[in-house]
């Protein structure tokens, strides 16, 4: 069977639309409606007026979708399609952290649950982070979760103190300093560009940190020929598409392979695509007052992006 082909079919037939995160593999992003990063995927999961939307990214994701669109039947291909970061904030522990920092809003990056995100004031992307918990009084007290690296990354750009969930995403946070000088190294005219999900000391010697769109959108203006892409590998398929006479090298998890995946990201393909629509399952069901609470603080950050 054309799993490609029949998904098209089915998709038309049943008013579908098709949203894929940068980082699922070509074939998917080939035939999205459309691809972006989370910031651009909940803008769009917020305006489309399908009946159907088929998700092709990670369960935060989806959910953030059915947030945002409550009597749409929103699908996931594959249930085990998790995130690390969002795994390593548990809303319970999450709830007695915040407990014990009174006074604290909570600024909670959108790579969370959505039990997570009924405990935020506001939530945030890589995208407009800064933007976000700069609309706050200097003297504001603030809880970032879950990511440090990111937090620590706001930290140090507007001499902000917040309060830290040690929190990580395990792609991004696995990248080695030593690897990377190597690389420079061995690639002495390429540009090293960088998520903030990375560890600080990978940051400090970046000449570009940006979320995954502004990764992409950098090297399609900046006049470099040759990149060092520190995150996840999907992003590259984009990056080649975009400036096809350029070079990307992607920094690799470790020594047995030339890549970066993200093993959750990576669970989607075609024939899941194409099966949970014909099936119109696995669904992402959430309770009612979940969604009430969790939609304010996303709609509070599409306010403000």
């Amino acid at each position: 069977m054309n799993y490609k082909e029949e998904f098209l079919k089915l998709k038309k037939e049943k008013n579908a639309v098709l949203l894929a995160h940068y980082y699922q593999v070509d074939e998917i992003q080939e035939i999205a409606d459309y691809t972006g990063d989370s910031l651009g995927l909940a803008q769009q999961a917020s305006k489309t007026n399908a009946s159907v939307i088929v998700f092709a990214g990670v369960h935060f994701m989806a959910e953030t979708a059915k947030i945002l669109n409550p009597g749409t039947k929103v699908l996931l291909p594959d249930m085990e399609a998790g995130c690390s970061l969002a795994d390593s904030c548990p809303p319970d522990r999450f709830e007695e952290f915040k407990r014990q920092h009174p006074g604290h809003i909570v600024i909670s990056y959108i790579n969370c649950s959505a039990a997570v995100k009924t405990l935020s004031d506001i939530i945030c992307t890589s995208g407009n982070a800064v933007k976000i918990v700069e609309s706050f009084p200097k003297d504001q007290k603030i809880i970032f979760a879950p990511d440090k690296n990111l937090g620590g990354y706001i930290n140090r750009i507007t001499g902000r103190n917040m309060v830290l969930w040690d929190g990580t995403c395990e792609v991004h946070d696995i990248l080695q300093t030593e690897a990377i000088i190597k690389l420079k190294i061995k690639h002495s005219d390429a540009k090293l560009i960088a998520h903030p999900e990375c560890k600080a000391q990978v940051l400090e010697i970046t000449d570009f940190i940006g979320s995954t769109t502004a990764l992409l959108n950098f090297t399609i203006k900046d006049s470099a020929k040759k990149y060092i892409v520190a995150t996840e590998t999907g992003i590259l398929y984009q990056m080649r598409k975009a400036s096809p006479d350029k070079e990307f090298i992607i920094v690799p998890s470790d020594e047995t392979c030339s890549c970066n995946d993200c093993p959750y990201m990576k669970l989607n393909t075609m024939q899941k695509l194409y099966l949970c629509l014909k099936n119109e399952r696995p669904e992402i069901i959430l309770p009612q007052d979940v969604m009430d609470r969790a939609r304010k603080p996303i709609n509070k950050m599409l306010e403000l992006s």
